[in-house]
C-alpha cells in the first residue's frame, strides 16, 4: 500500500508543482517539451515502478474473484447441504483459480504495455528533465530500495499496534452494527463476539 501511496503522491506533487509554476510564470506552459533524454529517464522510472504497476493491476484483476468468493461463502453456509459443502467449495476454488490464472497475467501485461503511454506521458508532460533525473536517481537508490523492502514490516507493526489499541473500542461497534443490520434484514443476529477489526 505504501508503494501505491508513494507513486500517487509523486504524481500529485508533480501536478501541484506544475500548477504553482504556471501561476507564478505567465509564460509557462502546462506541458514541458518531450525529448529523447526525458523518454529515457521515464523508461528508467517505469522500470523501477514495474512491481507497483503489476501490484495495482493484479489487485484490480483479483477484486472480482474476491467478491465472488464472498458471495459463494454465504451461499455455501446457507444454501448448500452440509454433506456437499466441501466438494462444492473445492469446485468453486477451482473456478476461481482458473480465472486468476487467466486474468491476472492478462491484466498485468496490459498495464505494463499501457504504462509508457499513460503514466509515462504524464511524467514527461509534468516533469522537467532535471526533475526526472532526480526522481530516477532517487527511485534507483539503495536507500529507497531498502525502504521499499521494509514497507511490509512497517505496515505490519503499525497495524498490529493499531489493532491492539483499538480492538476494545471498535469491536463492540462492529457487534452493534452486525446486530442492527441483522435486525433490519429480519435475520437471526450473529452469535459470538463478532468479526472485530483485523479478524
Amino acid at each position: 500500500m505504501h508503494k501505491k501511496l508513494f507513486f500517487a503522491l509523486a504524481l500529485a506533487l508533480s501536478a501541484l508543482s506544475s500548477q504553482a509554476q504556471v501561476k507564478t510564470d505567465t509564460k509557462a506552459e502546462a506541458k514541458t517539451e518531450s525529448t529523447p533524454a526525458k523518454k529515457a529517464l521515464v523508461a528508467r522510472i517505469l522500470k523501477v515502478q514495474q512491481p507497483i504497476i503489476e501490484g495495482i493491476s493484479r489487485a484490480m484483476a483479483e477484486r472480482p474473484a474476491q467478491a465472488v468468493m464472498e458471495k459463494a461463502g454465504v451461499a455455501l453456509a446457507t444454501s448448500i447441504a452440509a454433506d456437499k459443502r466441501d466438494a462444492t467449495a473445492k469446485d468453486i476454488e477451482g473456478y476461481v483459480k482458473k480465472y486468476l490464472d487467466e486474468a491476472v497475467p492478462l491484466v498485468t501485461g496490459r498495464a505494463l504495455k499501457l504504462a509508457p503511454t499513460t503514466v509515462g506521458t504524464l511524467l514527461e508532460d509534468k516533469f522537467s528533465e532535471a526533475d526526472l533525473k532526480q526522481l530516477a536517481t532517487f527511485l534507483e537508490s539503495p536507500a529507497y530500495s531498502k525502504y521499499q523492502q521494509l514497507s511490509g514490516d512497517m505496515q505490519k507493526v503499525l497495524l498490529e499496534k493499531l489493532l491492539a489499541d483499538t480492538r476494545g473500542t471498535v469491536e463492540p461497534k462492529v457487534v452493534a452494527l452486525d446486530q442492527a443490520v441483522a435486525k433490519r434484514l429480519g435475520v437471526a443476529p450473529p452469535t459470538g463476539a463478532g468479526a472485530g477489526p483485523g479478524k
